[in-house]
């Protein structure tokens, strides 16, 4: 299973330098419904981490299907407080890891 990343060319460089090739630097609203998209139907890809600053632009529908989806699994990273991965791993394991 594939790590895939989304997000600006800053927040890709660091992924880039780990060796993970799957980036995608979507620019514009259309572009980046439609990288997500095609990330949720590629069965190859089973992480996908984005920048959470990101995910708050999306349409609703399209957070809810993200933050819904087993595999593969969306994860918000950022500067931003999120509780994307904490409510992930809630969601999987029935636990809030957090208290």
């Amino acid at each position: 299973m594939d790590i895939a990343v989304v997000g600006s060319p800053e927040f890709t460089l660091g992924f880039q330098l780990a060796g993970i090739d799957n980036l995608h630097n979507p620019e514009g609203e259309d572009a980046t419904v439609s990288t997500f998209k095609q990330l949720l139907n590629n069965k190859s890809v089973g992480i996908v981490v984005v920048d959470s600053s990101i995910l708050t632009t999306l349409p609703e529908r399209l957070r809810d299907q993200l933050s819904a989806s087993v595999s593969p699994t969306v994860l918000g990273i950022g500067t931003e407080e999120d509780t994307t991965l904490r409510d992930t791993i809630r969601k999987a394991i029935g636990v809030d890891l957090w208290k």
